[in-house]
């Protein structure tokens, strides 16, 4: 099922080269956007007022490094080839690599973002669902893994990021709170908006 998806993915991606240059350009560096989503998700929150909120959003950056150090041994335990390396006759349109395929690294990135943001907000936290899909379909699409890679890679970054929280959410919303009575305040709460907890 895996390499049959994969196939048809790539067959798609044969029939579409007009698509080939933006979807390299987004499997490749799409992470500067979750980079700026999590810019995002910590202004919305500073900007609410809510201690609790900016506690998330924190967390949710703290999260997505952890999440890619936690992938890091996986990967090398795994040691799953990349699909170019394996499948002959395929289109790859991506940068050859020696590292291996499963988790994927960014998407595994992608998911701790997208769940890390869903609790800061709603709103930010689909429009990252909605990148963090789209980057492990590019990353498919250009070849650089197998579609359970960059499923497992969003499950997982999901999951450290909400266990992250799960596990933080208490002493975070403290420390913050702290630093919020301190000179720091305008950084981590618009002091123009009333301290909520």
């Amino acid at each position: 099922m895996n390499r049959w998806l994969f196939g048809q993915i790539n067959e798609f991606a044969e029939a579409t080269p007009w698509l080939h240059g933006p979807a390299q350009a987004y499997a490749n560096y799409g992470v500067v956007l979750f980079g700026v989503l999590l810019v995002a998700g910590w202004w919305v929150a500073r900007r609410s007022g809510q201690v609790k909120g900016v506690a998330a959003a924190i967390a949710a950056g703290g999260a997505t490094l952890l999440a890619v150090a936690v992938n890091q041994p996986i990967v090398h335990a795994v040691h799953e080839a990349r699909p170019y390396t394996t499948l002959p006759n395929i289109l790859v349109l991506a940068n050859r690599s020696t590292d291996p395929s499963f988790p994927s690294d960014h998407a595994t990135m992608a998911g701790a973002v997208a769940v890390g943001l869903w609790i800061v907000n709603r709103r930010l936290g689909i429009i990252a669902a909605a990148a963090a899909v789209l980057m492990a379909f590019t990353r498919v699409y250009i070849a650089a893994h197998f579609p359970a890679d960059v499923v497992a890679g969003l499950l997982l970054g999901g999951i450290v990021a909400l266990g992250t929280w799960l596990l933080l959410r208490r002493p975070l919303t403290w420390a913050v709170e702290a630093v919020a009575t301190t000179r720091l305040r305008p950084v981590l709460v618009d002091v123009r908006r009333p301290r909520l907890p």
